[in-house]
C-alpha cells in the first residue's frame, strides 16, 4: 500500500470513528478529531510519510461536510444520506472532497475516483464500489474536467444554492 493509500485509509478510519462517536455519544457536541487521527496514525502508520496528507483530507472533509453531503444527496437521490452506511458515506465524502476541492495537480480527478473505489472495495459494504463509482462518476461528468486550479462554475453555483438554503 502506498503512502497516499495508507493516508486515505487512516483518514477514512478516523472519519468513520468520529462520525460514529458523534452520532452515538456526543449528542451534538464536537469530539476531538485530532485525538482520533493521531491515535490511528500511531496504530496503523507510525512511520507514515503522509501524515500531513491525512490531516489535509480530514480537515477538508469536515470543513466542506455540509456541501459534500448536499452533493451526495443530489447525485444519489434514491439513497437518503441517513440510509447510506457510515463507512460508505465517508468514502463518498473523501472522494468528493478530492474530486472537487483538492489540488488537481496533487490529486487528479480520475485518481480521486479510483482511490475512493479502492477504499470502497477494501472497507465498504457489498456493492459499495459500484455505488461510489456511480455517485463520483455522476459528479465528474457533471463538472467536466476543470482546469487544475479553477473551481468549476457548476460547483460554485451549487455551493451558492447550498449556502443560501442554510
Amino acid at each position: 500500500m502506498s503512502s497516499r493509500q495508507l493516508s486515505r485509509s487512516i483518514a477514512l478510519q478516523s472519519l468513520y470513528e468520529w462520525d460514529f462517536m458523534f452520532e452515538k455519544h456526543f449528542n451534538g457536541h464536537l469530539g476531538d478529531i485530532n485525538l482520533i487521527v493521531n491515535r490511528n496514525i500511531e496504530e496503523f502508520g507510525p512511520d507514515l510519510d503522509g501524515k500531513d496528507f491525512v490531516f489535509k483530507i480530514i480537515n477538508g472533509v469536515l470543513n466542506k461536510q455540509r456541501e459534500l453531503d448536499e452533493i451526495i444527496k443530489k447525485a444519489a437521490p434514491g439513497w437518503p444520506l441517513e440510509q447510506v452506511s457510515l463507512i460508505d458515506r465517508n468514502i463518498l465524502r473523501i472522494g468528493l472532497y478530492e474530486l472537487l476541492f483538492a489540488d488537481k495537480q496533487e490529486v487528479p480527478p480520475r485518481v480521486a475516483i479510483d482511490e475512493a473505489i479502492e477504499l470502497a472495495k477494501a472497507y465498504g459494504s457489498a456493492n459499495a464500489g459500484k455505488f461510489i463509482n456511480g455517485v463520483l462518476g455522476t459528479v465528474y461528468r457533471e463538472i467536466g474536467e476543470p482546469d487544475k486550479n479553477e473551481i468549476p462554475k457548476k460547483t460554485i453555483e451549487k455551493n451558492r444554492k447550498v449556502k443560501n438554503e442554510n
